[in-house]
């Protein structure tokens, strides 16, 4: 059963997220010879004020 983590900066649509598990799900089922319904997805969205690059908050961008 593959499980899969994605971390991302919050503010997609709900049809951006399932597009994204959608092919996420279909490359993995491909790649790994697995079905798709034993794909797991778990998305984390993090706030802006939450997450930094190079030492920078990404909301103070």
């Amino acid at each position: 059963m593959p499980l899969v983590h994605i971390d991302l900066i919050a503010g997609r649509s709900e049809e951006q997220l399932k597009g994204l598990v959608k092919d996420v799900t279909a490359a993995i089922s491909k790649n790994a010879n697995v079905p798709a319904d034993r794909v797991h997805i778990v998305l984390n969205e993090m706030q802006k004020d939450r997450y930094s690059v190079g030492g920078t908050m990404v909301s103070d961008k």
